[in-house]
């Protein structure tokens, strides 16, 4: 018995090793560095990154996923820098700043390192001569935003902007202005500082206040939504003042389905994140490019009809 179960386990760590050598056999030469202006702990990047990591997973490849620890171009330009100076077979980027971050990213591609963006700067791609952009337009998903808001009755809208100077984040404020002004409503933009949840709380109480004909409030991500809600609890102005958000977490979903949120709208990030590394190893491997330069992942809208089908693959951080 004893010799049998030896025997066994010979078996298991034989097989255990030729899997482990096919693997490595399998994976493909392929080093790629993801650098973006969100950290993967924070709830929307998170999901980025793990469609970068599972696209790595899949594809066979060697990817590492940089951000700086807070939103700062220089330090961003800084990761890119260095990511070139490594010799990376291929560079994936977000591009919330153009004249901050376009030098570093033109100095890949002299280098012969090719380029694909994701998330913000769809309004640039071209111009950089980056190879693809994945993502949604943003000054449409925001003039989306609008027109749905106009369409529940907003008038007077407050946009809550937290990385104002972000091109996406402005755009997507600039938008939901322009779509709430061709209605004949206003908004006005407040800026906060989302690392500090109850500051931005406070200051949305305020502005709430000081404007009592506010009946709209756009947050531009989750951890803007999060304080925003709170604020219109604390206040007693659930349902009085509409509240919608862009991207998803599971506290936005479940306001969404309970009716205290308006919608959310989703550029599925995921997506942004898997199929960057998938077009990238294509092209490493087989020339391979998209069909366009603009590849769109949203706008969609979630909103009390379809929140719950969305709230389980949030849960797992894939939505």
């Amino acid at each position: 018995m004893k010799r049998f179960v030896k025997v066994a386990l010979l078996i298991m760590v034989l097989a255990l090793a030729m899997s482990a050598v096919a693997s490595a056999q399998d994976a493909r030469p392929y080093r790629i560095v993801v650098v973006t202006h969100g950290q993967a702990s924070d709830p929307f990047w998170s999901v980025v990154a793990n469609g970068v990591n599972d696209a790595a997973r899949d594809m066979r490849v060697e990817v590492e996923y940089q951000a700086p620890g807070t939103f700062d171009m220089v330090a961003m330009s800084q990761l890119i820098d260095a990511a070139v100076a490594s010799e990376p077979d291929g560079l994936v980027v977000s591009v919330p700043d153009a004249a901050a971050l376009g030098p570093s990213i033109e100095a890949a591609i002299a280098a012969g390192i090719p380029v694909i963006s994701i998330n913000s700067g769809s309004d640039v791609a071209a111009e950089l001569g980056v190879l693809a952009h994945i993502g949604q337009t943003e000054y449409e998903a925001g003039f989306g935003g609008g027109q749905r808001m106009a369409a529940a009755g907003v008038t007077n809208a407050l946009c809550i902007n937290q990385e104002v100077g972000n091109a996406a984040l402005d755009l997507r404020c600039q938008g939901f202005t322009d779509a709430l002004a061709e209605a004949g409503g206003t908004v006005n933009v407040l800026a906060v500082d989302l690392s500090d949840p109850t500051g931005t709380e406070a200051r949305v109480s305020a502005a709430l206040a000081e404007d009592e004909s506010v009946n709209g409030i756009l947050a531009l991500g989750p951890t803007g939504s999060t304080p925003t809600l709170a604020a219109l609890e604390a206040d007693g102005l659930l349902g009085t003042v509409q509240l919608a958000t862009f991207d998803l977490s599971p506290q936005v979903l479940e306001a969404v389905r309970d009716g205290n949120m308006l919608f959310a709208i989703d550029q599925q990030q995921y997506t942004q994140g898997y199929l960057a590394v998938v077009y990238m190893t294509l092209f490493l491997e087989n020339a391979n490019t998209p069909g366009s330069l603009l590849v769109q992942t949203g706008p969609g809208f979630v909103t009390a009809d379809n929140a719950d089908a969305v709230i389980e693959y949030s849960a797992r951080g894939t939505r």
